[in-house]
């Protein structure tokens, strides 16, 4: 547990998630690169080593639902403080209250907003450090802001923190603060008494701009799905399974077609090495098509693994093959490039995508690899789901070897 002098009681996140939202519909639960913004935010707050415990307040099921998916506990927000004009603070408090009942004591409230998809741990590390040394009651996430505002007036614009007449250059200027409203790190003890989120010593913390992104638009939205690749990169797979599509995926989308109707197809040898090596490291593979070619099962057959081809929905066989195999569809990566795709993205932790993929299956993906289909894709996903595995087992032996030595 992380305390500060003065401070007691644990680091509790709380992220306030309602369902209704009329800018955005069903807003928490949107996809931003694969992950829906509420599993984000959990995320964020669980990657953070200061926090102790991270809790979604809300009054949706299904937000419920996903929350605890991604590990948070709930707290079953009441009608009352979940309309249009019920404050943020309303919320905070009922869930300190709900946690208190649990018998659970917040010293530092750390509150997050899931309409911000990229908020980095590290930013909230420092940032309840701060308030745990007891420098500050308040710190709050922003960038600096070098720009000129302005206010319609009486006799047309006014210029707000600058003189129209006399525009010092930027290096001349002291920069102002943007609130992005990704999280408030705040002293619980004096939040209950001054019912805001300011108050006491104020402090900023700066982040980068690509962090800063806030979601209340569609056209947000596509944006950040279209940096999700930038702000928040992702190395390492840690999945128990791989299953991936075969046209695209495999091959590069093409087809060569003789004067008989027979048709060929190129594929990649490095490819077929990473198969090899999720093999021999134990982790199932899966090839799911909708081509009846018989070009499909060939080459299943020739990397060695199970195949499903001819199919109208591949959805429903993803279902059935992970439950034969008592495998939790969270922990499975599923690799596409087109539509047909997307019902398999929906129920799989780990949706990836090839470069030239279909505009709507890269906004849904979790991670668009580097490689292309047919030129080394299955090879990247298959060397990021054994670079996880021998993470873990790195990270295991040193556990064990701390525990063994006197």
């Amino acid at each position: 547990m992380t305390s500060g002098p003065e401070i007691r009681g644990e680091v509790v996140a709380v992220i306030p998630a309602r369902g209704g939202s009329k800018g955005v519909p069903g807003k928490n639960l949107r996809r931003v690169g694969g992950i829906p913004l509420i599993g984000r935010a959990v995320a964020a707050a669980r990657g953070a080593a200061r926090v102790d415990r991270v809790v979604v307040s809300t009054d949706d099921a299904e937000i419920a639902a996903v929350a605890r998916e991604w590990g948070a506990e709930i707290v079953d927000r009441p009608a009352a403080l979940a309309g249009d004009t019920a404050s943020s603070e309303a919320a905070l408090v009922h869930a300190l209250d709900a946690l208190r009942v649990r018998g659970v004591e917040a010293g530092i409230l750390v509150f997050l907003q899931a309409t911000s998809p990229f908020i980095d741990p590290a930013d909230l590390d420092d940032a309840i450090g701060r308030v745990a040394a007891g420098s500050e009651d308040v710190v709050f996430s922003a960038v600096e802001s070098w720009g000129f505002l302005w206010r319609h007036g009486g006799d047309g614009m006014t210029g707000i923190n600058h003189d129209p007449a006399a525009r010092p250059r930027r290096q001349d200027r002291t920069p102002e603060y943007l609130e992005t409203g990704a999280f408030y790190v705040l002293d619980a003890a004096g939040f209950r008494v001054a019912w805001h989120r300011f108050f006491g010593r104020t402090g900023v913390a700066l982040v980068e701009e690509r962090h800063a992104l806030e979601i209340d638009t569609v056209e947000q939205l596509r944006l950040a799905n279209a940096i999700a690749p930038l702000a928040s990169p992702v190395g390492a797979l840690d999945v128990d399974a791989l299953v991936t599509d075969f046209d695209g995926v495999h091959t590069d989308d093409s087809v060569l077609v003789g004067q008989d109707g027979s048709e060929y197809v190129r594929v990649d040898r490095g490819d077929g090495m990473g198969v090899a090596l999720l093999r021999a490291a134990g982790v199932p593979t899966l090839i799911l098509s909708t081509e009846t070619n018989p070009v499909v099962g060939a080459r299943a057959a020739k990397l060695g693994v199970e195949v499903r081809q001819g199919l109208g929905d591949k959805a429903a066989v993803l279902r059935a093959w992970a439950a034969e195999r008592s495998l939790d569809l969270d922990r499975v990566a599923y690799l596409g490039n087109d539509v047909n795709d997307l019902a398999c993205f929906d129920l799989v932790g780990w949706p990836l995508a090839v470069p030239e993929a279909h505009p709507r299956v890269l906004a849904a993906a979790r991670l668009v690899l580097g490689s292309s289909g047919g030129h080394g894709a299955v090879r990247e996903a298959a060397e990021r789901i054994l670079a996880a595995r021998e993470r873990a087992a790195r990270a295991s032996t040193t556990a064990n070897t701390t525990r063994s030595t006197p």
